[in-house]
């Protein structure tokens, strides 16, 4: 629908030919096309690691800083790049990038990410860090439209079948060389990248509205779960409406303070059982049998098995404890927190069979607590913020089952406990379905951006400057 709606608001050149690309089809009939060692020179980035970069000194793009991060474009004046010091300057000219240089990752961890990139749109003096490889245009092209070209999925699906790997995806130099460029003259090239830059301005306008809500809607949700698990509001019978008890007491813990007077204060370790992961040596992983749940498969609210190992059915003998059930709560002890929360979710029926394994714990709820309000605490803001200033370690940040049993909660009656579950699922159902709402527009946001850009830097519309 998208993308019969782009072709079919503009205008088409009158001449076509065929430009001798798989996926690239046909271009207008007068632009060039060339292999991208005609158009550019190439180097590569510092031969460093992270322990190489400082706070202050040089500015330095690296591969964790292109196209995912900064995206289009970097600037070092307003995106916080990470530094090295002014030594590599004598010793490292060539890693040096000018105003308009394209800087690759020479490395991605999925096919979809191959040839991310980013260009410096910038004076100050910038390196290029480590894994990287360096672009320079050696003819005049403009800056701008050879970003959206490269942006473009005919361009990326040049790099995508080119591309050699399994888990880690490695771009070249060679392989960069030999990808097909396609050139109209200068006009048309401002006249595509003001376009461009006009059309894409808007949807990402629309795109950060709708992230905007998102936020709200999420922050409201986690606002909602924690007066709801604290006591904050309780059921008004009297007024058939959820309000701030009328009678309180303290808690005796600083960040909980006033509970309502009914409330009982203890240590989660009291009503949940509690149990750390067997462990199973590596050398006896398997590429079959049983599932085994490590820390890397527990996401936020998700258990992900795009990285799977297993263990031989036939030696789980002993092993019984560690099969996971139904509804069994699961924490992922290393590296607990990750983007978007703490990494605890829940067994599903598509998760079984699987066995526990070290550095992941499994929760369980006792008599007077239900599994699925302990499910509700463990989403609470205040559950995060608490094991925030008591990691442990330093390479790799953890959490132990004792500071789990140490967490104080809140804890109402059962029959209170359902009434707040069951208000809560009413409530947050409705913020996630609009949420989901506005996630599906943002998709159809991007995927018309993505047939717009490619569209108009291959061609298949006519643009004119705007």
């Amino acid at each position: 629908m998208m993308e019969t709606a782009t072709k079919s608001s503009f205008q088409k050149y009158p001449a076509y030919k065929d430009s001798g690309v798989e996926w690239l089809g046909e271009i207008p009939e007068h632009w060039d096309i060339s292999r991208l060692r005609n158009i550019f020179t190439f180097s590569k980035g510092l031969t460093i690691t992270k322990e190489n970069l400082q706070v202050q000194g040089i500015y330095c793009v690296n591969y964790g800083e292109i196209h995912s991060k900064f995206g289009f474009e970097v600037k070092p004046e307003i995106h916080q790049l990470k530094c090295v010091s002014d030594e590599y300057l004598i010793s490292n000219p060539n890693s040096l990038l000018r105003k308009g240089d394209f800087i690759f990752a020479d490395t991605s961890e999925d096919i979809e990410g191959s040839g991310n990139f980013t260009y410096l749109n910038s004076n100050l003096t910038t390196f290029a860090g480590y894994h990287t490889i360096i672009a320079r245009l050696k003819i005049p092209i403009n800056e701008r439209f050879s970003a959206y070209v490269i942006a473009s999925q005919s361009f990326r699906n040049q790099i995508r079948s080119r591309v050699k790997g399994v888990k880690v995806y490695s771009i070249t130099q060679s392989l960069l060389k030999m990808v097909s460029f396609w050139i109209p003259d200068e006009e048309e090239q401002t006249a595509i990248a003001n376009f461009l830059d006009n059309k894409t301005a808007k949807i990402e306008k629309a795109i950060a509205q709708k992230q905007k809500l998102i936020a709200l809607l999420k922050e409201r949700k986690q606002i909602l779960i924690q007066d709801l698990v604290t006591g904050k509001k309780v059921w008004n019978k009297d007024k058939k409406a959820w309000t701030a008890p009328s009678k309180t007491k303290d808690s005796g813990v600083e960040w909980i303070g006033e509970i309502p007077e009914h409330y009982k204060v203890i240590k989660l370790g009291f009503k949940i059982d509690i149990l750390s992961g067997y462990a199973f040596p590596s050398n006896g992983f398997s590429s079959r049998g049983i599932k085994l749940l490590r820390g890397i498969n527990v996401g936020v609210g998700c258990i992900r098995w795009n990285e799977t190992v297993f263990w031989p059915e036939d030696k789980t003998k002993g092993l019984e404890a560690y099969f996971l059930n139904l509804g069994d709560i699961i924490v992922g002890m290393d590296r607990p927190f990750i983007g978007n929360g703490m990494r605890v979710s829940v067994i599903q029926e598509k998760d079984l069979p699987c066995l526990l394994l070290q550095r992941v714990t499994r929760l369980k709820a006792k008599k007077g607590l239900s599994k699925d309000f302990l499910a509700l605490i463990l989403k609470s803001k205040n559950f995060v913020n608490y094991f925030l200033p008591i990691l442990s370690g330093v390479s790799v940040p953890h959490i132990s089952p004792n500071q789990i049993k140490d967490y104080p909660i809140c804890l109402p009656s059962q029959a209170e406990q359902e009434h707040i579950l069951s208000f809560t699922y009413e409530q947050t159902a409705k913020m996630d379905q609009v949420i989901s709402l506005q996630q599906t527009q943002i998709e159809k946001l991007k995927e018309y951006k993505a047939t717009l850009i490619d569209s108009a830097v291959t061609g298949k519309i006519k643009v004119i400057d705007v």
